[in-house]
């Protein structure tokens, strides 16, 4: 079983650039594709300005920048990762978006042994591995933000999942320096499905005029020892992407705990998503 060399991410966005980024920085050879070319740039800056600031803090030289740097390229065209081995999906937390591209991915790679992945948080791995020609090597692999910082990394197999997909993935999770954990192929998996009701749980507490944004971070951040807030990691996350994966749950369990609250609904709709788009809970510069 060959170890994976040449990895490659579709959607270069927060999620996306830092995979790219942490493969990049363990010497795999990464192909990123995004959309469209705007995109693509921006994701691109993105991964660049995070390799800057890790030399600025001391925790790479220049050198091991540039040849991190060097390991990356670029394309808004599927067909340009028919070379790869191993390909992480990581685009927007949408079941009909994701199960284009990872069809789209499964026409385009030339080795039927190559392994398709999605950073889904929610979405049932089988639903997207049977809309392909490959179901036994179609695994979820579910990384946290940020990425470069995070050392988890949930591995999902689908019913459809072969045994030798799971290790290769196992042995690519721990490549990137990564903490692997299996979960169930269930919505939200292991971490959402405890993290989501807590979070929702807070936006409820909001929404009824029980307690302000402010203290209810305090609250668990003094008091629960969090290192971050419910109210102020529901905005690093994007109040979108908490919506579509309570959606998600709520769809499959029918649990009240698993709604979206009005209030996220609304916030969503007015376009106030977090840290993203400067305002969510709070008012970011």
């Amino acid at each position: 079983m060959d170890s994976v060399t040449r990895l490659g991410v579709v959607g270069c966005g927060l999620m996306g650039s830092g995979i790219a980024e942490v493969a990049a920085r363990q010497g795999l050879d990464v192909r990123v594709a995004e959309a469209t070319p705007d995109a693509l740039e921006t994701g691109r800056r993105r991964i660049t300005a995070s390799f800057d600031r890790g030399v600025q803090r001391g925790k790479l030289s220049e050198v091991e920048r540039d040849q991190a740097l060097a390991r990356l390229s670029f394309t808004h065209d599927l067909a340009d990762l028919a070379d790869r081995q191993f390909v992480i999906e990581a685009v927007a937390e949408n079941r009909g978006i994701k199960t284009d591209v990872i069809q789209g991915l499964d026409k385009a790679l030339e080795d039927p042994a190559a392994i398709l992945a999605t950073n889904t948080s929610s979405i049932p791995i089988v639903d997207l591995a049977v809309a392909t020609e490959r179901p036994g090597k179609v695994i979820g692999m579910h990384f946290f933000n940020p990425v470069p910082v995070q050392g988890l990394v949930e591995l999902i197999p689908a019913i459809t999942t072969s045994q030798e997909t799971v290790q290769r993935t196992r042995d690519l999770a721990a490549r990137l320096g990564k903490q692997p954990i299996q979960a169930p192929d269930r919505s939200g998996f292991v971490v959402n499905a405890l993290l989501v009701p807590y979070l929702l749980s807070a936006v409820r507490m909001v929404e009824s005029g029980g307690a302000r944004p402010e203290d209810i971070d305090q609250g668990m951040e003094l008091g629960c020892a969090h290192p971050m807030g419910p109210l102020r990691l529901l905005d690093l996350i994007g109040l979108e992407t908490a919506q579509a994966v309570a959606e998600s749950m709520y769809e499959e369990f029918k649990e009240p705990l698993y709604a979206p609250p009005a209030l996220l609904r609304r916030m969503v709709a007015a376009g106030h998503l977090g840290r993203k788009s400067g305002r969510g809970f709070y008012i970011y510069d």
